[in-house]
């Protein structure tokens, strides 16, 4: 993914991890609790096998309707 669109999905991260902090189901794994840029990384990474940064380009629309959709539905 080109520079531009990988700051502009990093910046969307940001911003949906903000939102979805408090709403993370507690885990005993995670005792100091969750941590929501994880949490959408590795959502990330596991719906494309690959990092936000490694995703080609023409699937940018995509990525930001799959953010969109882990807003609504953060667990």
């Amino acid at each position: 993914m080109n520079e531009d669109n990988r700051k502009k999905i990093w910046n969307k991260v940001q911003l949906i991890g903000d939102e979805i902090q408090s709403l993370l189901k507690p885990s005993p794994f995670h005792p100091r609790g969750r941590n929501a840029y994880a949490h959408i990384a590795l959502s990330i990474k596991d719906k494309y096998g690959c990092s936000y940064k490694d995703i080609p380009d023409d699937q940018y629309e995509e990525v930001i309707l799959f953010l969109e959709n882990l807003r609504k539905n953060p667990n």
